[in-house]
């Protein structure tokens, strides 16, 4: 039976960097949902909130993930930093075939981190750095019950992506 590995986490804790050198390390294949939903939408994530709304996002979301699910062979998934939080998802990464791992970043790791990206993220971009921590601490404390449904975590503060990538590996 194939394994998929399937990292999840909160904006900027490093999915898609950390997927990307996974595979590298790995020699197995990734996808970074958000680029697969662009490819078969033919937009990007933001035209497709603008367009369609989030509900048919999620929809969206949803269907990817799964057909990622199914495919055949070993696979490396990034998820979106929502993904486990709606449509049940985070059942997805308690599946017998899946290892899911939570990135963890601590608030003030990820505001560091979002701070050269705030123009790439229009719902950030209008926020002060003190409102900018309050949005990330409560989005954290919503989402966390949905990023623990993880199989594993790893805390990404103070460690660089090769000590990531490590950590996982040893989980493996």
């Amino acid at each position: 039976m194939s394994k998929k590995i399937i990292l999840c986490g909160y904006m900027a804790s490093g999915k898609t960097t950390i997927s990307r050198l996974l595979s590298h390390a790995t020699e197995i294949p990734y996808a970074d949902l958000d680029h697969v939903i662009e490819k078969e939408a033919g937009k990007s994530i933001s035209d497709i909130f603008k367009d369609e709304k989030e509900v048919a996002f999620r929809k969206r979301e949803h269907i990817a993930l799964k057909k990622l699910l199914e495919t055949k062979g070993d696979l490396i998934i990034s998820l979106g930093g929502g993904t486990p939080c709606y449509a049940n998802n985070h059942l997805f990464l308690q599946e017998p075939n899946v290892i899911s791992i939570y990135l963890k970043a601590g608030i003030k790791e990820i505001v560091a981190r979002l701070k050269g990206q705030l123009s790439h993220r229009p719902l950030l971009a209008a926020l002060t750095p003190e409102e900018l921590e309050e949005y990330i601490a409560k989005h954290l404390f919503d989402r966390s019950y949905f990023y623990h449904q993880s199989k594993h975590t790893v805390v990404t503060d103070g460690k660089s992506e090769e000590q990531v990538v490590n950590a996982i590996i040893s989980l493996l």
